[in-house]
């Protein structure tokens, strides 16, 4: 499946589900025993992209401030998860300087490269933007990445939850009951096809994160530079 069918098939599977007030709320965001950690290798969006990013989430915020917005120092674009986040999981278990240097193998023959972030899509517990690669540099990566950790011994669980194809950025999770929910499908549907911009991706971080990516609980365990 094509990356716009793939996400077209995810809105509208989403907003059947939202016009019929059933959004899935996020039980465990709050939770301060939750201890889902796990390994990343992501990217940031560039300011200026992120700037419209977050006019969209302030449009939002002002229909349903309950709900989770993920702050700028949070928002991120997945280029590959590398261990899934696991109740218990910590650094102690691995090797820093090994999956550098995986990574840093797989980075070889990856240059910078442009990902468009078009449009929103969903899935009944949160938002995303549509993250479309302008060329064939983050498939190559991500095999890459697949072949070599493959190849490595390490532990990883790349693919074992699903194989992931999307260059999405989540933004929004659902964590209370929605107080005015035709007015959010409404801000939502506005927001729909609106172009924030393109990311160059010149660097890439490999970090330890917990599920949210949240700054607070990241380590920043090495930066890439593609060349």
């Amino acid at each position: 499946m094509q990356l716009a069918a793939h996400y077209d098939a995810l809105w509208q599977s989403s907003l059947q589900k939202f016009r019929q007030n059933k959004f899935e709320l996020d039980p465990l965001l709050e939770d301060q025993q939750d201890q889902r950690f796990g390994i990343t290798l992501l990217a940031r969006l560039l300011p200026e992209v992120d700037a419209r990013v977050q006019q969209f989430l302030d449009a939002l915020r002002q229909v349903e401030p309950a709900q989770y917005y993920y702050p700028a120092s949070d928002r991120h674009q997945t280029l590959l998860s590398i261990i899934s986040c696991y109740q218990g999981f910590s650094l102690r278990q691995i090797s820093v300087p090994d999956y550098v240097a995986v990574v840093q193998e797989s980075l070889r023959e990856v240059g910078p490269f442009a990902v468009e972030l078009r449009g929103i899509t969903a899935s009944p517990s949160c938002i995303m933007l549509q993250g479309y690669p302008t060329d064939d540099s983050l498939g190559l990566l991500r095999n890459q990445l697949r072949k070599n950790f493959s190849a490595s011994g390490l532990e990883q669980t790349i693919d074992k939850r699903y194989a992931i194809i999307t260059a999405h950025s989540t933004v929004v999770r659902f964590v209370r009951p929605l107080q005015q929910p035709d007015a959010f499908l409404d801000k939502l549907l506005l927001y729909k096809d609106v172009n924030f911009g393109t990311s160059t991706i010149t660097e890439a971080e490999l970090v330890y994160n917990d599920w949210y990516q949240r700054q607070k609980h990241v380590k920043v365990l090495h930066r890439f530079r593609l060349r």
